[in-house]
């Protein structure tokens, strides 16, 4: 009951302008110039590119000349992704690293390594998520979407900050979901410890907590410019697994994954996105609300700030010592 119930609430989130029809017609106002940027000199970081999205928008930047960084858990799939990105764009400057997201431990020592072996970082986006249908525990005794795909990103953005602050014209991108719309931050449970665990309302929580993320790095990191956004619904491998009736059922509608990375590709190099300010919520190369109309999602400043104390007490609870 409750898997069909997750499968509802997604087709009905799932409005037309979200879909691949969707798509087509907002591409119908893109500036194309837009994208006719060369990004050699500058180095991107992406965060689960061996496949979908991820490896699509590294596919875009290699294709423009840009050193890229690809941070994946399974380092036989990243090698793959990365011959295969070379091979189709002529750039050799494609590297591997190997990181599970969810082990918040090893992503404080991966980012202080990258610091210290890179002497610039020009953009990082958080493209890396899970979608996990059943309570689990990473090693640090953290639940496993939350320590992905919140603390995670918390973690190796805090981090890379300083790094990015003294790269040139800096960007920190987030790919969050169109399915925190149904969600409120809940400050007081972060791991949905007090609540019935269904992965697929936790996956939206965490989303939630990505926007509550940018919007607070945005105000806190005026050198860096923020931004979070919604793919669509995208043919992806990650959302074949996490849902897979609802990718069965959908597929005909669903984007391609070149289609779903179009913005967050926009983001990263276009220099229309900077004109913009620093911590919106972007789909189809858009600016557009993070809550429904008459929503009661909005949270207040103080919610806000109770939300970023907590997760630097869990990161710091897990930070190796030096």
């Amino acid at each position: 009951m409750c898997l069909y119930r997750n499968i509802v609430w997604f087709i009905k989130g799932m409005r037309e302008y979200t879909s691949r029809s969707g798509f087509e017609n907002a591409s119908k106002s893109f500036v194309a110039k837009d994208l006719d940027v060369s990004m050699v000199g500058r180095s991107f970081m992406i965060t689960g590119a061996n496949s979908g999205i991820g490896k699509a928008t590294a596919m875009a930047i290699a294709k423009k000349g840009g050193t890229v960084h690809i941070v994946c858990r399974n380092k036989e799939r990243a090698e793959r992704a990365r011959e295969e990105i070379i091979s189709a764009s002529g750039n050799n400057e494609v590297y591997v690293h190997v990181l599970d997201l969810s082990e918040s431990r090893k992503v404080w020592e991966f980012a202080e390594a990258f610091k210290k072996e890179h002497s610039s970082l020009n953009v990082l986006i958080n493209n890396a998520g899970c979608m996990v249908n059943q309570r689990e525990m990473n090693s640090d005794g953290l639940e496993k979407n939350f320590a992905t795909n919140t603390l995670g990103v918390y973690v190796l953005t805090k981090c890379l900050i300083p790094l990015l602050e003294k790269s040139r014209d800096p960007r920190v991108i987030t790919v969050s979901s169109g399915g925190m719309l149904v969600q409120k931050l809940n400050t007081d449970d972060l791991q949905t410890e007090s609540a019935p665990f269904d992965g697929t309302m936790v996956y939206a929580q965490n989303k939630r907590q990505q926007v509550v993320m940018t919007e607070v790095w945005a105000k806190a990191n005026p050198k860096i410019h923020f931004s979070v956004m919604h793919p669509g619904w995208a043919d992806t491998p990650a959302v074949a697994k996490a849902i897979p009736q609802f990718h069965q059922m959908m597929r005909d509608r669903l984007r391609t994954a070149d289609q779903g990375a179009d913005t967050v590709v926009w983001l990263t190099v276009s220099r229309a996105t900077t004109a913009f300010p620093s911590g919106l919520f972007f789909q189809d190369r858009q600016p557009v609300s993070a809550h429904l109309p008459l929503a009661w999602t909005h949270s207040s400043r103080r919610e806000g700030k109770v939300f970023m104390g907590r997760l630097e007490t869990l990161a710091m609870a897990v930070k190796p010592s030096e």
